[in-house]
């Protein structure tokens, strides 16, 4: 699954919704392993949002992210525009600060994220603890 973590260190997540990150580490992540790809600058932030949870901006994650074939997305906070990009990655709401420790955790659930993948555009965001 190639997964995409907003951060603004690469070590951690911020406290900021999903898009307002300044970038997106990506990783591929199988039951047994995860292997950092790359980072993405998130370019969206210069996009001008004209009403809160903006579908232009939504549009423009969802551009972005689709280009490196992310599948799954992972954060702290999501804002409203949650319901837009579900439709596109499986959204994964996580309650660690750690990037490290969350890589564990989403391969430990991998089977549960896959499954909700195969949902399609009525997929729902799944929440996890560490």
């Amino acid at each position: 699954m190639k997964t995409a973590f907003a951060t603004g260190d690469g070590e951690s997540f911020t406290n900021q919704h999903f898009g307002d990150n300044d970038y997106y580490d990506i990783y591929d992540i199988t039951v047994s392993e995860s292997k950092f790809i790359k980072r993405i600058n998130n370019t969206t932030t210069t996009i001008e949002e004209k009403t809160h949870a903006d579908p232009g901006k939504a549009m423009g994650i969802t551009s972005l992210l689709k280009k490196e074939n992310v599948q799954v997305v992972v954060s702290k906070v999501y804002g409203p525009n949650i319901k837009r990009i579900r439709k596109h990655f499986v959204c994964i709401l996580i309650n660690s600060n750690s990037i490290s420790n969350s890589l564990n955790i989403i391969m430990e659930n991998s089977k549960v994220i896959l499954d909700e993948w195969e949902k399609g555009e009525k997929r729902n965001h799944i929440k996890l603890k560490i």
